[in-house]
């Protein structure tokens, strides 16, 4: 599957978007997206070309049924969410993969409120359109409400990141140390790959970890005196990656 960067310079082209637009709803061949979005074939086919090669689209032959040669038919075969978050203190940019699965094995991982839907899908193979139009207000009602809880879950998070950033420019002198410093709290349930910030950087490995210690050992001391309590350890102890949240 592609990746953040591919998907997007795929996705930048609006005739591209608009294919997948009329693929989603079912199989299309070349000649009716032309009709349908007043693209010359040629055009069309390329564009289908491009998405087949991504991954986003496949392909299978018909045969005709007025006798002529067999015709490709193409349709979607990605599942996949991006998304991007800008903003001052902020930039998140995830490539996701939409899970597997019926309505039971997704259910664990659902809203308690669409149990209900749950139960009303189940193990059904076909769904009758006015049922479908019922079940699919309820999800797009809760996919708002996800949405605003998450857009309050980013501005907090950009929030926190304005808030400390004063505090990183004033603590670390270098531009490297300070590069550190929000590398951790980029993914700070993570261990930090050493070896990619430095090369990132253009740093030699030998440097990364001497700043790392030193970072560690400063925040071994903010958290003894933030919290109040003795901090015991080694002459150089690991950083609990805890301890960053």
């Amino acid at each position: 599957m592609v990746g953040f960067d591919e998907s997007l310079s795929i996705l930048e082209n609006s005739t591209r978007r608009d294919i997948l637009r009329c693929l989603v709803k079912e199989p299309h061949y070349p000649l009716q997206l032309s009709e349908i979005l007043d693209v010359s074939q040629q055009a069309i086919v390329k564009h289908l070309k491009v998405l087949e090669g991504a991954g986003f689209v496949d392909s299978e032959s018909k045969k005709s049924d007025k006798g002529g040669p067999p015709k490709k038919v193409y349709r979607v075969n990605q599942s996949f969410s991006i998304r991007l978050d800008l903003g001052p203190d902020l930039f998140r940019a995830e490539h996701r993969k939409m899970p597997k699965g019926g309505a039971l094995k997704l259910s664990g991982s659902l809203p308690v409120e669409l149990g209900q839907v749950v139960d009303r899908i189940g193990k059904k193979r076909s769904i009758p359109m006015v049922d479908a139009m019922g079940i699919l207000s309820d999800l797009d009602s809760a996919l708002e409400r996800v949405d605003e809880q998450r857009d309050a879950i980013i501005a907090l998070h950009q929030q926190v990141m304005h808030k400390v950033s004063p505090s990183v420019e004033e603590e670390f002198e270098s531009y490297e140390e300070r590069q550190l410093a929000h590398a951790m709290m980029r993914n700070p349930r993570r261990p930090l790959d050493l070896d990619a910030f430095s090369n990132g950087l253009r740093i030699q490995s030998i440097h990364a970890e001497k700043m790392m210690d030193t970072l560690r050992d400063r925040l071994m001391r903010d958290f003894a005196s933030s919290t109040g309590r003795f901090v015991a350890g080694s002459e150089r102890p690991p950083l609990p990656w805890w301890m960053a949240k």
